[in-house]
Parts: C-alpha cells; structure tokens; sequence
C-alpha cells in the first residue's frame, strides 16, 4: 500500500469523536414509555422515572395516544444523508491509493487540502479540508500516518557535531556554585538558618 502522511492530522489527532446513540436503546426506552401511559402514569412520573425532559415525554404521549405504541418505534437515520455513497468511497480509495504524483502533484506529500482535490476531482463533490479527515477516519476506516524515514537532507554528522560542541552551552542547568532553591525554608536557599 502506498505509504499516506497526512500532516493536518497531526493536529487534528487530538479531536475526539462523539459517540454514537444506541438507537436500539432509545427506541426502547420511548416503548417503556409507552408501557407506563399504558398503566396510567403521568407524563411528569415518566419523565422522572426515565430521566428525560417533559418535553419529549410530551411530544412521545402526543404520538403515542394518536397512534399507539407503534408511533414510538425508530424514528430513522438521524442527521445528513452522507455526500458519498459507497461506491464513490471505493473510487476515492482507489485514487488515494494511486499516490499524490499520479494526480500531478510534485511530491507525495499528503494534505488534506490534496486530498480533498482529489475526492472532489474523483467525485465532483467538495468538502472544506477541515472536514476531508472525517471522510477519511469515519468512512474510509483510515488512520493518520506518520513518516516511517528521515529526511533526505538530514546530516548526522552536523547533528553530532551540534550536539558534542552547542548543546552543553545552550542547555539549562542548575549552576553548582548557587544555592538550589529559592525558598526560605529550604536547606539550599542561601536565607535558610543551617
């Protein structure tokens, strides 16, 4: 597989993702509402009871006493339809996995700016680059990478040389000649009674 950097995803690695609704649980939970109106219960005793607010409760009574229980099953896909559908994420992986350099880009560098060229380019549907890792992590399944080699321009020579003569001069340390601390009740500060 060709090897993916996306650097964006550096920063955006530290966002986390909500979690999904158990919509199962949620439909069950309106079907226990359902059993209480059933038995006579008040909208207020079933908020409580179920821990959620009057309004819903309300709206649920409102449904089930027009229509019975059955009005309170799922109540479908919640949110947008996605832009993608299954079909055009296959094609979108394919050309991902095509590398930056088949799409005319000078490097393999990835971007979500590239990659989101690409979707569009592949697709015709565009996406704001900030929301291109969504597509990539939620729906392709695909993780950030980080490069596996170093840079071609790196001198390990200067590097040891650098660290060898500059960084003793630069690094901080505690001068052993001072006292080593500043408070007054610490054996090293220089106001402490011995």
């Amino acid at each position: 597989m060709v090897f993916f950097v996306f650097v964006l995803w550096m920063v955006l690695g530290a966002v986390g993702v909500r979690p999904r609704r158990d919509f199962e649980a949620l439909e069950e939970r309106r079907k226990k509402a359902a059993r209480l109106f059933a038995r006579g219960r008040s909208q207020a005793d079933v908020a409580r009871e179920l821990e959620v607010s009057r309004q819903s409760v309300s709206r649920w009574y409102a449904e089930w006493s027009a229509n019975g229980t059955s009005a309170l099953s799922k109540a479908g896909r919640a949110g947008r339809l996605p832009k993608l559908s299954p079909a055009q994420l296959r094609r979108v992986a394919t050309e991902l996995e095509k590398g930056l350099r088949s799409h005319g880009y000078p490097t393999d560098l990835w971007t979500l700016r590239r990659v989101g060229e690409v979707i569009e380019k592949t697709t015709g549907v565009s996406y704001h680059p900030g929301h291109v890792w969504k597509v990539l992590r939620e729906q392709l399944g695909w993780s950030r990478q980080r490069p596996a080699r170093r840079a071609v321009e790196r001198d390990d020579e200067a590097i040891a040389r650098w660290v060898k003569q500059q960084w003793p001069r630069v690094k901080k340390t505690p001068d052993a000649a001072m006292p080593g601390s500043a408070s007054k009740t610490s054996r090293g500060s220089a106001s402490c009674p011995l």
